[in-house]
């Protein structure tokens, strides 16, 4: 009798033809970027020396100044982020397919990805021949480069709600208005405003890249300690954002969890008789 072959395996041409176009694009732009890679030899000392000049010689002096930057990038991101929820927010429901058909939806899309598509710190450029080196630049930039991020998200969370709800306002002859409120508001602002705090979170790191361009807040006074060279004040601001960050994300983050999880109702114990 004679051996069985087992048929030749097929090669697959997508998998390969896909792997070698990323390795020369991954290869091509290591190339383009004329990375010095002798450099990466004296990284570990020239950080600790930018980590010296930084932190060795911090001065409280410099905090309430800085903690009150801080507080001022805070409310720049948290402001902006309301405005950017407050048009996100109903241009979201016209951008959901299972709401107002495709043609409606596809034009808002497009809106959310043009919004999306610019950088915040070209937002403040632009707006600042308008309204100046002001906070009011980078709540602008901020408000304006959120709703198409937040509109995404919003009109994905819209477009995966159940349809039990809206089936049973349909059955008792609910008008489109009671159908919206009942059937729809319920299931999708928890998530919504558990998307609205993590974009709060994200917007306060843009917030100190405002300041970089003197759109206030504690990125301007950095970096203009990083241009005279004042390295204890750059340290201790760069400390500061480091520990603002951390607690307004583990205070956002808290609080999403449990808008997510809901309130869950304690057992009603009978009282003996």
């Amino acid at each position: 009798m004679s051996e069985l072959s087992l048929p030749k395996k097929a090669i697959d041409w997508f998998r390969n033809i896909t792997t070698l176009a990323i390795v020369v694009a991954v290869i091509w732009s290591l190339i383009g970027l004329e990375i010095r890679w002798e450099r990466l030899i004296d990284l570990p000392a020239d950080l600790f020396l930018i980590g010296t000049l930084m932190f060795g010689n911090l001065d409280i002096a410099d905090f309430p100044n800085l903690a009150g930057a801080m507080w001022e990038s805070i409310s720049i991101a948290w402001v902006g982020t309301l405005i950017a929820a407050l048009f996100a927010i109903p241009l979201s429901f016209l951008a959901a397919e299972n709401l107002v058909g495709r043609p409606i939806a596809w034009v808002i899309r497009q809106v959310f990805n043009i919004l999306r598509a610019v950088p915040e710190v070209i937002l403040a450029i632009a707006l600042i021949p308008i309204f100046g080196l002001t906070p009011l630049t980078g709540v602008l930039a901020i408000g304006i480069g959120s709703i198409g991020t937040l509109g995404k998200l919003f009109y994905e969370v819209i477009e995966s709600i159940k349809k039990n709800p809206l089936e049973a306002a349909d059955a008792v002859g609910a008008n489109k208005l009671v159908r919206f409120r009942w059937g729809v508001l319920p299931q999708v602002m928890p998530e919504m405003t558990s998307f609205v705090l993590y974009r709060f979170e994200v917007n306060i790191r843009a917030s100190a890249v405002m300041g970089l361009i003197g759109a206030g807040g504690i990125g301007n006074d950095v970096a203009l300690a990083l241009r005279f060279k004042d390295w204890e004040v750059a340290g201790m601001g760069l400390l500061i954002v480091i520990l603002g960050t951390i607690l307004v994300d583990a205070i956002s983050g808290a609080a999403r969890k449990r808008i997510i999880k809901g309130t869950q109702a304690k057992p009603i114990e009978l009282a003996e008789v």
